[in-house]
């Protein structure tokens, strides 16, 4: 368990406490909604695509081994706002509703994609201190080529952001438990996205991102 902020781990996210233990599985894709952006970049939203996500959070907070990083960010090194669990392709992923969900995707968009999803990054935001800075997923073939990534989100709801990086209107999506969110096409190069700080009062959340190889 790792060692987060006061509250960090449950927060808001109570729907495992009542009416015992819920099924954990992904839901059809086909009712995905997309939003075509600029530069051949879409977004696909589907939300309460994870049926019984709070109890997958519950899992998640407890079991994964999270990590906590400082890393150089202009002059000196800085504490990493949020905890890190990283799965290479052939990791075992530390639950099965994550790997079932991740064959879902595969089946899902490899007409599209070409290939299945691969890894999974998992980032714990342990409430609305914990951020991610604009950025897109470019380390690998993701600053060249056009790819895909998944993003399914658990627990407390937060607020993604996208923007294009040739200046333009940001897009807001509030992600819920159990909410997915696929970004493809040029998205990667041509935009950025970003969890910003809120002062509001909020519990944890799990992101799991699922990426196909050589892209992070």
């Amino acid at each position: 368990m790792p060692e987060g902020r006061p509250g960090s781990l449950r927060g808001s996210v109570q729907g495992s406490l009542f009416g015992g233990l819920e099924t954990v599985e992904p839901g059809p894709l086909a009712a995905a909604h997309r939003t075509e952006l600029t530069e051949g970049a879409w977004l696909d939203v589907l939300p309460g695509w994870l049926s019984g996500a709070d109890e997958l959070f519950d899992r998640l907070a407890g079991t994964v081994p999270w990590q906590a990083e400082r890393r150089w960010m202009y002059d000196r090194v800085v504490d990493v706002p949020r905890l890190l669990s990283f799965y290479d392709e052939l990791d075992p992923l530390p639950d099965p509703a994550l790997t079932e969900a991740r064959s879902a995707l595969s089946r899902h968009y490899r007409h599209e994609l070409g290939e299945p999803f691969r890894t999974a990054g998992l980032c714990f935001y342990r409430d609305g201190r914990d951020s991610v800075a604009w950025h897109g997923d470019t380390i690998g073939r993701g600053g060249k080529e056009d790819t895909m990534v998944a993003i399914l989100s658990l627990g407390a709801p937060r607020m993604l952001l996208l923007r294009p990086r040739a200046g333009g209107r940001t897009i807001r999506r509030s992600l819920g438990s159990g909410d997915l969110l696929v970004m493809g096409g040029s998205c990667q190069r041509t935009w950025e996205h970003a969890v910003p700080k809120t002062t509001r009062s909020t519990g944890g959340r799990i992101s799991v991102q699922f990426r196909p190889r050589g892209v992070r």
